[in-house]
């Protein structure tokens, strides 16, 4: 269990701060404890570390106000969207001051001829598809939580979608942001590349709030598909799965979407959200095109399934039949809580080379096995990533000891598979004991960038470096 480590909290600077801040803002700054422990880490086992007041800005220039008054005071910020992530990257292990981007929620411009538009931070992604709609166009980027796009930039958030769209880093055209001393930015236009300077865009993209905040995003936006259809397939180990994935991958099908399920996910699923599925593990696919494309894409699909085992392969365009099946696996962390009812659920993610994926997953579920844990599997496996859910009870201090033991453990495995501690969590608080085992002296140089930029580490402190 990763422990969630204090800093030196300057209790003096965050009380002026606080003081200075409410006669500015009045009810938009909140001081107690519910509405504190709410923008504190909850989702995971990392301890809960509350803010010491939250604010709720609704422009860039109001951040930039609230920035530059913490910042003269020397005052911890932690930005914060829905509170969706996973890793501890909206704790305030310094105390400080949380600020909430949830009322920064417009769509400010939607340019169809450019198959762009420029959202507040706040617009989560959700909205942003029921607002371009009418419009034909959508976003793409689909990390199952009903996200705030800003919290999706800043943890490089990626998702079902992104085998065929790409992850946030490569939809989103620029950022305005505030920097550490309260400074507006912009890193870019609505150009769809440039060559002019350092590429800002990509360094706060992922930074998890430690460089600056972002206050408006300047995306990119797809046509809705002509056509989409689904698939779904049973096969009789996952091994056997993850092989038609990258069989799948290597024959270049433009897959949009290929995710998996193991056997106890499936179970999980059929009970709760009412499917009637073989209970081993299954891949859930979609594809986008014409009809006859799409069509095509999933015979091609069938095919490769039926050389590895595969049954009961079903392909649909219904609406209905593709949303169900859809939420089902949205769901599937409500779904996993119900294997094991009061256990908490701890949820971890790696991401590996598609040709070493069925070594990794195969070797995750014999290493749970081994330590008498309860860990479905669930992934992105289309571009080499997934999740385990590590049902335990907290209370048993040594089944807590051994969830650890195998998080740290798969954490370690994808690196030495040439892969990455997490391909869409982010590290924040949680992942931090395994970036220098994955990059190295490169961390140094991260931290140089930090020192250099926010000098006084009052940007989301105690994540990532």
């Amino acid at each position: 269990m990763v422990e969630a480590t204090a800093l030196f909290r300057n209790a003096a600077g965050i009380d002026t701060a606080i003081s200075i801040l409410k006669q500015r803002f009045g009810d938009r700054l909140q001081t107690g404890a519910s509405v504190r422990e709410q923008h504190g880490h909850t989702t995971t086992w990392i301890e809960n570390q509350s803010p010491d007041a939250v604010v709720f800005p609704t422009s860039t220039e109001e951040v930039s106000d609230i920035v530059k008054t913490c910042a003269a005071h020397k005052v911890p910020v932690i930005p914060f969207g829905t509170g969706t992530s996973l890793e501890g990257h909206v704790n305030a292990p310094a105390g400080g001051v949380c600020i909430d981007l949830g009322q920064m929620n417009r769509v400010l411009a939607v340019n169809e001829g450019d198959l762009d538009c420029v959202v507040q931070p706040g617009v989560t992604r959700e909205d942003l598809n029921t607002h371009l709609r009418d419009k034909g166009l959508f976003f793409p980027i689909d990390p199952g939580a009903n996200a705030s796009l800003g919290g999706m930039a800043a943890t490089r958030a990626s998702g079902t979608n992104a085998v065929r769209y790409g992850t946030m880093k490569d939809n989103v055209l620029s950022l305005e942001a505030v920097m550490p001393d309260g400074k507006i930015i912009r890193t870019g236009h609505r150009a769809k590349k440039s060559s002019a300077g350092y590429d800002l865009t990509r360094l706060l993209i992922g930074a998890e709030g430690t460089l600056g905040i972002i206050t408006e995003l300047t995306l990119k936006l797809h046509g809705i598909p002509e056509a989409i259809t689904s698939a779904r397939c049973s096969f009789p180990t996952v091994d056997a799965a993850c092989q038609a994935v990258m069989t799948t991958i290597q024959f270049g099908v433009p897959v949009a979407r290929i995710e998996l399920l193991d056997a106890m996910s499936v179970k999980a699923a059929n009970a709760y959200s009412g499917l009637k599925l073989p209970e081993t593990p299954l891949l859930l696919l979609e594809f986008h095109g014409s009809e006859a494309g799409a069509a095509e894409q999933a015979e091609t699909f069938g095919e490769i399934a039926e050389d590895f085992g595969g049954t009961g392969f079903v392909a649909t365009a219904s609406t209905e039949e593709r949303s169900k099946l859809w939420q089902a696996r949205h769901d599937m962390y409500w779904a996993s809580l119900q294997l094991r009812p009061g256990a908490r659920g701890i949820s971890t993610d790696v991401c590996v080379p598609i040709s070493r994926l069925a070594e990794c997953v195969t070797k995750a579920q014999d290493k749970a096995a081994e330590l008498d844990l309860l860990a479905p599997v669930v992934g992105h496996v289309g571009d080499g990533n997934f999740h385990t859910l590590v049902l335990i009870d907290m209370d048993d201090a040594d089944e807590v000891a051994r969830a650890s033991q195998f998080v740290g453990w798969l954490n370690d495995l994808a690196i030495s598979m040439d892969g990455t501690c997490t391909g869409e969590h982010g590290i924040g608080q949680g992942k931090k004991p395994y970036l220098v085992r994955e990059l190295g002296d490169a961390t140094r140089y991260m931290a140089a960038i930090k020192a250099a930029l926010d000098p006084d580490n009052i940007m989301n402190p105690g994540k990532i470096v």
